[in-house]
């Protein structure tokens, strides 16, 4: 599917993976919406490449499908969506202050795959409604998942198995989806240069970034966007999750 005068919600458009993703659809010359709950960041995002912002909580029925509904009434259509919305908590199951907490577990999952499912299913609603084109595609859907789904380290529960049921979920949902003419595709990053990351110590930062077999640095957020283009532009990827990682495999910790 050529990019060109379609229509993507972008969600967690305002920064990291989302805001790469965001520019490069832009600039291939796709019509984006931001989905954010960072209004400010979210807003900034939309105004640089020149395309639209909603306010969306990806936990939120009605918002998502208000925005959805918005997204593609602002443009005449929907074509797909690239889900890039996520957190993360570091906590040991057995830590030093008790048991994982069990609010924080449940809401890493609510947002990483609930969310993803939340968007995935009312974005697919409107886009099987398009037009195919030549080829029969009506949209693309590409989530984000992670190598922690694979090899997720110590602390990492909630965020592995959050990632984790992204991945489960991406071929069942290709297969049922084909019948539209509509494709899901995961996408499972590495270690990135992420607000996520952004906190960290510089020497902190290198020393991860150095676990990277090749190349040997933290995986800058337009490499995940670019894959994320041709995921849309190539018609024959579809119901995989492609590793985006440099060759790194995980440690323990």
């Amino acid at each position: 599917m050529e990019l060109q005068n379609k229509t993507f919600v972008v969600t967690g458009g305002g920064s990291g993976l989302g805001a790469a993703t965001a520019r490069v659809f832009a600039e291939a010359g796709a019509h984006v919406v931001v989905f954010d709950v960072q209004e400010e960041a979210g807003q900034r995002v939309a105004e640089e490449i020149g395309g639209r912002y909603v306010r969306v909580d990806v936990t939120s029925d009605e918002d998502v499908k208000h925005g959805v509904a918005e997204a593609a009434a602002a443009y005449g259509g929907l074509h797909g969506a690239v889900n890039c919305a996520g957190i993360g908590v570091a906590a040991k199951v057995l830590g030093k202050q008790g048991p994982h907490s069990l609010d924080a577990f449940s809401r890493v999952i609510q947002v990483n795959l609930i969310g993803t499912f939340n968007v995935i299913r009312w974005v697919a609603a409107v886009a099987a409604e398009g037009q195919p084109n030549a080829d029969g595609e009506r949209g693309v859907i590409v989530n984000t998942a992670s190598v922690a789904a694979f090899e997720g380290q110590i602390g990492q529960a909630a965020y592995s198995a959050s990632k984790g049921g992204v991945v489960g979920m991406t071929l069942p949902i290709a297969r049922e989806l084909a019948q539209y003419g509509i494709r899901v595709v995961a996408i499972a990053p590495g270690i990135f240069d992420t607000p996520m990351l952004g906190q960290l110590p510089e020497a902190v930062r290198q020393s991860l970034g150095a676990q990277v077999p090749f190349p040997s640095r933290l995986g800058q957020p337009r490499e995940y966007g670019l894959l994320a283009r041709h995921i849309v532009e190539n018609p024959m990827i579809n119901g995989e999750v492609i590793r985006l990682d440099g060759a790194i495999r995980m440690a323990p910790r």
